[in-house]
């Protein structure tokens, strides 16, 4: 039924030159000011010009091929991004020249949204288009925010941040998870908040912390657009006021620690901890964690063989397969009408 499996991902400047040309196509469409997009650019040069995502890319495939492997799924793997190098229409011709008819999207985004999901599908169609006569046809994996292997991941990541407190400060500890913040417009289409609480409710439990909250991060829209709320950095802020001093932060929104996380947290947030006198240390994502590769290997099978089960674990069981055709529309922006679900999901399931 299905002859490759195609890794999905956001993509990253290697090198200094790369930042603005990626950059552009990140924010093409968007009317993004010049200035922003510089100051974005600022953060990349603060780790020399080079996101970490490909190279996590890149040991996500080599782990997944090793698991593969060892569970007879001999599938080839292929990868593209959205925003830069490999793209996806240069990937999906390879794979059309390589004959490849019918292959599992393996996105790295586990939860719904436009830009997590849908936006993703819409990638993919363009890219088929791009591609022409006998590109491949594509079926997406569904989002795995409370896959037990998942969660499990999660889970150890946040237990060696708190192996990192003292015995008397464990009392104390306080979780607080970050997601990627997205327009409230985005949000209200979407099972994004709603998926985000029940992983964070999720990792707590299985970490044995009673305190959690949900905040987020890496807020790029206008002021005057309403995002998702509280952001990390005020979220600090307002834990010290009430005496709060251990903070695990655990970027539970994400699944590898691209750069972001390495901004946003280890930099941004924990300079910010650092002058508020808060211990605060920062979770892993679940990148290449065994349990982590082993759940990606896992909805793979299931679709290769319907006859296995689809796990999951808290409140709302596994997701579906094929996204209904209202599922994450994209947000309205200012003189361009939603996307047509005919153009955006041509061949996908």
């Amino acid at each position: 039924m299905y002859d490759a499996i195609l890794l999905v991902s956001f993509g990253g400047p290697e090198k200094s030159e790369d930042v603005i040309p990626f950059l552009e196509n990140v924010t093409r469409g968007r009317n993004i000011p010049r200035e922003r997009l510089l100051e974005v650019a600022g953060h990349y040069h603060h780790f020399g010009g080079r996101s970490p995502i490909n190279d996590q890319c890149r040991e996500l495939i080599a782990a997944l091929r090793q698991e593969l492997n060892a569970h007879e799924i001999n599938l080839p793997i292929y990868w593209g991004n959205r925003n830069w190098l490999p793209l996806l229409p240069d990937t999906l011709r390879e794979m059309r020249d390589a004959g490849v008819k019918n292959a599992l999207a393996l996105v790295t985004s586990a939860y719904s949204s436009y830009s997590g999901c849908r936006q993703y599908r819409e990638n993919i169609a363009a890219a088929q288009e791009a591609a022409g006569r006998g590109a491949p046809r594509i079926d997406k994996l569904r989002v795995f925010y409370n896959h037990p292997d998942f969660i499990a991941a999660c889970v150890d990541r946040v237990r060696e941040a708190a192996a990192q407190f003292a015995a008397s400060e464990a009392p104390s500890l306080r979780m607080v998870a970050t997601a990627h913040s997205i327009p409230c417009a985005m949000a209200q289409t979407s099972d994004y908040e709603k998926q985000l609480r029940e992983t964070a409710r999720l990792v707590a439990e299985g970490a044995g912390l009673e305190t959690w909250d949900l905040v987020y991060q890496s807020r790029s829209g206008p002021a005057a657009q309403p995002w998702l709320e509280p952001d990390i950095l005020d979220h600090l802020r307002l834990l010290h006021d009430q005496g709060v001093t251990n903070v695990i932060v655990a970027p539970l929104g994400f699944v590898s620690d691209h750069l972001e996380v390495l901004y946003d947290l280890d930099y941004e947030a924990q300079r910010l901890a650092n002058d508020l006198g808060m211990k605060m240390v920062r979770a892993g994502t679940a990148g290449t964690h065994p349990l982590f590769i082993k759940m990606l290997r896992q909805l793979i099978a299931e679709r290769l063989f319907p006859d296995r089960p689809k796990l999951a674990m808290g409140l709302y069981g596994p997701n579906h397969d094929v996204c209904p055709a209202d599922c994450c529309p994209a947000p309205p922006r200012a003189g361009r009408p939603p996307a047509s679900e005919a153009q955006a999901v041509s061949r996908l399931s």
